[in-house]
């Protein structure tokens, strides 16, 4: 960052900021309204914050996927946009095949055969054709275009609880890892955001039935989006968003014996519904199948580990390396645990990693709290019975499986899971909504009726 930056950056963000006003009252209601502008500016100060910790704290270093790689990588494009638009948009259109009109460019570009980071390039290209590649004024955009996502997230909630406005805000716009790994130039901003948007493209598509041409168009962009970026989220996503489908419209049956009849068809389409999404995915990319997926969590583990090892990161481990389908599913509770509560306290080796753990034993504290105060029982009883809850705490689990089996890094963990984190906190609060709700409901039936007067 540089004399580019001072000079571009503000003026950017002055555009953001007046066009935010200017929408606030039109993607808000009284009790959302005090959080549109603070949740916004939390996260274009997470994305700047990013760059400085990369370029401060780091000292500009460049491990697998950092911030400063993408930026470089993106000028190439924008370079070859100066010198003859018509090559720069061959350019940012390739798809990994090299050609002799763009061959002198993409031989720069260390991501140009990655078809992941060279979407995520791509996207970054663009912004930097609007900034004159600032890095600064780009991070500010991808910060306001994540909070879009995110916010459309925190109102479709809102819309089903609206009595929990902030305890949701708390979970879903205000959660420091998530402000801060999900508003930089990262891969893991794009995602969060594509999420924000697809949630909101459900309810708008299967529940509220509207706009349902345009607000499919928007469900199936930010579907692709997650699926360029990472696929495995949309292998945990997809499966769990199609039973909170199914199962809201079986809630619409009054027949409890109706109920039970369709409950188990309507969960078993939702299963191999999600099945064969998972299949189609492994078609497009032989990585993710389920021949080969136990493989390339084995790959990604060992690369992370080594990584960690080389650059003096935190490394952690699920015990020996199995990764065959059956070993994995040993490891399901251990991987579960190490990505919604690790690191611990005593694991954190620098002040990143312990802010990490301070947010990891926050949130095992609430997960306890909320358990604890419902019972184990009703706990699982309220879940089973909310469609929402299940989607929210399926998904959750599921992704922390997926990023705590393949990660066995701490430094890489805290980034990855963030676009969890806002659904299983949302999952959490809801529950806590419904516990509290059954308890009053429970103080007031057991109350003495008052006698009535003749």
């Amino acid at each position: 960052m540089g004399f580019l930056d001072v000079l571009i950056t503000p003026l950017v963000l002055a555009v953001v900021l007046v066009i935010a006003y200017a929408i606030r009252s039109r993607f808000t209601d009284a009790t959302t309204y005090r959080y549109f502008i603070p949740a916004l500016g939390v996260k274009i100060f997470g994305a700047l914050a990013v760059g400085f910790i990369y370029q401060f704290y780091y000292g500009g270093g460049k491990p697998s996927g950092d911030t400063f790689n993408y930026h470089q990588n993106a000028s190439v494009i924008v370079e070859a946009f100066s010198d003859d638009p018509a090559v720069g948009l061959k350019l940012l259109l390739a798809n990994g095949e090299y050609t002799s009109e763009i061959f002198s460019y993409a031989t720069r570009m260390y991501w140009f055969r990655s078809p992941t980071e060279y979407f995520v390039i791509r996207v970054i290209a663009v912004l930097g054709l609007l900034t004159l590649h600032s890095y600064a004024a780009i991070a500010v955009l991808f910060a306001a275009l994540s909070f879009s996502g995110v916010w459309a997230m925190y109102r479709t909630f809102c819309k089903f609880y609206p009595l929990q406005h902030y305890e949701l805000a708390i979970a879903i716009l205000f959660v420091p890892s998530v402000v801060f790994w999900g508003s930089g130039v990262l891969k893991d901003t794009i995602t969060l955001g594509a999420l924000g948007w697809a949630t909101w493209g459900i309810v708008r598509v299967f529940f509220e039935r509207k706009s349902i041409l345009l607000s499919s168009c928007i469900l199936i962009f930010a579907l692709y989006t997650i699926y360029s970026v990472k696929i495995y989220i949309v292998l945990c996503f997809l499966p769990a968003a199609l039973l909170w489908v199914f199962l809201s419209f079986s809630s619409q049956i009054s027949s409890t014996p109706i109920k039970l009849m369709i409950a188990p068809f309507i969960i078993g389409v939702a299963g191999i519904i999600g099945y064969y999404a998972v299949l189609k995915v492994g078609e497009d990319n032989a990585r993710y199948s389920l021949d080969t997926v136990s493989e390339t969590a084995e790959i990604t583990a060992r690369y992370l580990a080594y990584v960690g090892e080389k650059q003096g990161g935190s490394v952690y481990t699920l015990g020996d390396y199995d990764f065959s389908p059956v070993g994995m599913l040993r490891k399901f509770p251990l991987a579960v645990n190490v990505t919604l509560f690790r690191p611990y306290l005593w694991e954190a080796y620098n002040p990143v990693m312990l802010l990490s753990s301070l947010e990891s034993l926050a949130t095992l504290l609430f997960t306890l709290f909320v358990f604890f105060r419902a019972g184990l029982f009703r706990a699982f009883g309220l879940i089973g019975s909310n469609p929402i809850i299940l989607f929210c705490l399926i998904f959750g689990v599921a992704f922390s499986f997926a990023v705590g089996i393949s990660t066995y890094n701490f430094g890489s963990l805290v980034r990855y899971k963030i676009p969890m984190l806002p659904f299983y906190l949302s999952g959490l609060i809801i529950l806590w909504y419904h516990v509290n709700e059954a308890r009053k409901t429970k103080q007031v039936q057991g109350r003495p009726q008052e006698s009535v007067p003749y």
